[in-house]
């Protein structure tokens, strides 16, 4: 029996700026179904999602919602509706308390409307929280937590509403693997409770545990919709790509040769402790490890962005001294970081400004003043290499698609002669083909003999793109292995190996 259809849009369009984002786009979404809309980076998806509940108005086209024709929808139809999204990018009030994010908008309220009820809200939000199954204080301030936390409080804020149609804009982006297996029980049970919900997600690998159908979409017009099978998986990416990919993890051999980079005893915090590794020319060297294993953390130490405690660092055999990132930059170490938009961006700023602002030293000469011409230079370069989709360099950096601005993250450092270029989850939120580019981009690294890390939660990448594999635990290294010998059973077992305290006899 078919399931009921609860959304229809039919010849959708929408413009920025005169530029086309959606061309006559197609839509059916069915009660008790779990929907993957796929698409490379900028081939719409997030647009279309907020057309439908209400953050985008719609240039033409005909919306259906449980069967009724909407003329105009905004987000408290959409509410109405039933409609609640989880958006890709973290859209959370810093400054409140985990439980005045989820009720924002719908507090309880005493004293005669005049105060917000903080009892209720703290109470009802540690239920939902429990039923996501994570230890998160309701009266904890936001801003304090890690991303992957902030991720799991959007979804309760979502859930909270009693949604009937859920979207859902790369949830499991900063997930680890145990919070993902959580948010995939609570889409199951939804499912089972006739919610309807729209899945998008870069990591296909996903798709086989929740997903009934595929939509897919490509440079703003819809290509087709089937019933999801994991052995048309190399359909699906054809689809979305408008060509074949025939390897998703390009490897590129080269010869080993000298140090380049080594850290020695390094401690800076809780969560790095006596971290000691090196990195060899013509070598990529991947960091794994659970979420809080210290990994982002280590990177960050490196650059100088928090403070160490100890620890020396040699780049080409010289120690530098890192007390700042300024420091880092100077000794050619550069990094790409987790969250682009907070550490790696402007977002208000231009693309041509972002690439700039990392090669002030360069382009000014030493000087008060821009060289536009230099300017000019660094930024089509890197347009160019890097192979970054956009209408103009002076466009603003917010408003590219996620794989785009990581490509503008990345550019801005290869401007500079680096040594060392670290990359933290440098393909979160980015499409197969886009990661595919950006793998390239890091074989290109190794292959001009600069230092490459990286650190990844996706084992596969891990194993797919490195070299010689590290992998953390609780602050610390707990193994290391060339990518030739490892497998996904090795890794966890090392990333879950918390430093024994061994009692030795006679002492």
């Amino acid at each position: 029996m078919d399931k009921k259809v609860v959304v229809k849009l039919s010849k959708i369009n929408k413009s920025f700026n005169g530029v086309p984002t959606l061309v006559d786009v197609d839509f059916e979404l069915r009660e008790g179904e779990v929907l993957a809309l796929l698409g490379e980076n900028g081939a719409g998806k997030s647009t279309l999602m907020k057309i439908l509940s209400g953050i985008y108005t719609r240039d033409s086209g005909k919306m259906e919602i449980f069967g009724e024709d909407i003329e105009t929808q905004s987000t408290a139809l959409a509410k109405k509706q039933g409609i609640a999204i989880i958006h890709q990018e973290l859209n959370m009030c810093q400054h409140l308390t985990v439980a005045e994010n989820i009720f924002l908008g719908r507090e309880k309220m005493k004293a005669f409307g005049l105060v917000v009820d903080q009892k209720y809200i703290n109470q009802k939000s540690a239920e939902l929280l429990k039923r996501l199954n994570i230890d998160i204080d309701p009266t904890t301030i936001t801003s304090s937590l890690s991303v992957s936390k902030q991720q799991i409080v959007e979804i309760a804020k979502a859930l909270s509403t009693n949604a009937r149609i859920l979207i859902m804009d790369e949830p499991t982006s900063a997930l680890t693997s145990k919070e993902i297996e959580v948010l995939f029980n609570i889409v199951r049970k939804l499912r089972e409770e006739g919610v309807a919900i729209v899945y998008i997600s870069h990591r296909l690998e996903e798709l086989k545990h929740i997903v009934d159908r595929v939509s897919i979409m490509r440079d703003g017009h819809y290509i087709t919709s089937m019933d999801f099978d994991e052995n048309n998986m190399p359909q699906i990416i054809a689809h979305m790509v408008g060509r074949e990919i025939k390897e998703r993890f390009p490897r590129v051999e080269c010869e080993l040769g000298k140090k380049i980079f080594e850290v020695k005893n390094l401690n800076a915090g809780r969560l790095v402790k006596n971290i000691n590794f090196e990195v060899f020319e013509g070598e990529i060297v991947g960091i794994a490890g659970l979420m809080g294993a210290g990994r982002t953390e280590t990177t960050r130490a490196i650059f100088g962005v928090d403070p160490k405690d100890s620890g020396e660092i040699f780049v080409d055999g010289l120690e530098v001294k890192i007390n700042s990132v300024a420091d880092a930059i100077k000794a050619g170490i550069v990094l790409a970081p987790e969250d682009r938009k907070r550490d790696g961006l402007c977002t208000k700023l231009s693309v041509r400004e972002n690439i700039a602002l990392s090669n002030l030293d360069w382009i000014c000469n030493g000087l008060s003043v821009v060289n536009k011409t230099h300017e000019n230079e660094i930024t089509n370069k890197q347009v160019k290499d890097l192979q970054i989709k956009l209408p103009s360099p002076d466009i603003l950096a917010g408003s590219l698609s996620g794989g785009n601005q990581q490509k503008v993250v990345i550019g801005k450092w290869l401007s500079r002669q680096s040594r060392v270029v670290i990359f933290d989850e440098p393909t979160r939120g980015v499409d197969v083909a886009a990661k595919v580019e950006i793998y390239n981009i890091m074989n290109a690294l190794k292959q001009q003999g600069i230092a490459v890390l990286f650190v990844s939660s996706e084992l596969p990448e891990v194993m797919g793109i490195a070299d010689r594999i590290i992998v953390m635990c609780d602050g610390r290294i707990t193994g290391q292995m060339k990518s030739s010998d490892a497998t996904q059973e090795k890794i966890l077992t090392l990333a879950t190996t918390f430093e024994k305290k061994i009692k030795l006899k006679g002492k």
